[in-house]
């Protein structure tokens, strides 16, 4: 998976795209049997970014970051990829339940709303 992801986001480097980064645990976080935990999340959704070098890496679940000349966007826990049609890039990170937990995406064009 890594080096398929690598030439896939290197195909975006140093050109302006639109970012999907979010992270949860979701409406279930406190399904669980005498849970005390809350449930917790970041939605961003059509940022554009530019970023001049993309890594990811790992043995899974994987980590990928964007290095912009200000900073870095990062996200961990990847566990599945897919290229649309399109050619966006979708990185996803699954529970062992299958449920969402982390999603870092690339795009030429902006993302549905």
């Amino acid at each position: 998976m890594v080096d398929e992801v690598q030439a896939i986001l290197n195909q975006f480097v140093a050109r302006t795209v639109y970012l999907h980064l979010e992270t949860t645990n979701g409406a279930y976080a406190g399904e669980a049997a005498g849970a005390q935990s809350m449930a917790f999340g970041a939605y961003v959704r059509n940022a554009t970014v530019e970023f001049h070098r993309g890594v990811i890496t790992g043995v899974g679940p994987y980590r990928a970051g964007l290095q912009m000349a200000s900073g870095w966007i990062y996200a961990e826990g990847l566990t599945d990829f897919e290229v649309t049609e399109e050619g966006q890039l979708l990185l996803a990170g699954h529970d062992a339940d299958g449920r969402l937990a982390v999603a870092l995406q690339l795009s030429h064009t902006p993302f549905p709303l």
